[in-house]
């Protein structure tokens, strides 16, 4: 009888990991757990070295260590690179932190967007799909063959290049481009 149990709770344990595993995306090198929050993740990913000194520099770690959901679309280090010279580091001084925050949270949309979410919306919308970004602004999602792309309010484009990182608190999209508001 205590082999039996002891079995049972070895393929529990076996198929808790195996679901955890099968849900766990590699982003930047590092392995993205879901039953960890936005920023315990995003600090692994060497991806996004950028991003998370801009999170901490515009004091939102908190804010996204919380309950959420949110969906963050993430500038990769290299989508950072593509702003003009001297952009990010002129964001990242502190008396520009109202600069950052309202650059950042542009990257946030309240609730949990699957890439499944965004496709029905696409496809409800006819082609397209807007959102309210956390920061007030609009995102416009679009499909261009099997990938899907993200219009920002100055017309720039990011395509989404790894979807559905799940998180505890919400889930990250992985883009190519810094998203710019008005």
């Amino acid at each position: 009888m205590k082999t039996s149990k002891f079995f049972a709770a070895v393929i529990v344990l076996l198929l808790t990991v195996g679901a955890v595993s099968a849900q766990t995306k590699m982003v930047g090198g590092a392995a993205m757990y879901p039953n960890k929050n936005i920023i315990e993740n995003a600090v692994n990913s060497k991806d996004h070295t950028t991003l998370v000194a801009a999170v901490k520099a515009a004091g939102l770690v908190e804010t996204l260590e919380g309950k959420g959901p949110f969906t963050v679309f993430a500038p990769t280090n290299e989508a950072f690179d593509k702003l003009p010279k001297g952009t990010v580091e002129t964001l990242l001084k502190p008396e520009n932190k109202k600069m950052l925050q309202g650059v950042l949270t542009y990257h946030v949309v309240a609730g949990k967007w699957s890439a499944a979410d965004v496709m029905s919306a696409i496809k409800k919308g006819k082609g397209t799909a807007e959102v309210t970004t956390v920061q007030g602004g609009k995102l416009w999602f679009m499909m261009d063959g099997k990938d899907v792309w993200i219009k920002d309010e100055k017309g720039g484009k990011a395509k989404v290049t790894i979807a559905d990182v799940n998180q505890s608190n919400g889930v990250i999209h992985v883009i190519d481009t810094v998203l710019m508001h008005k």
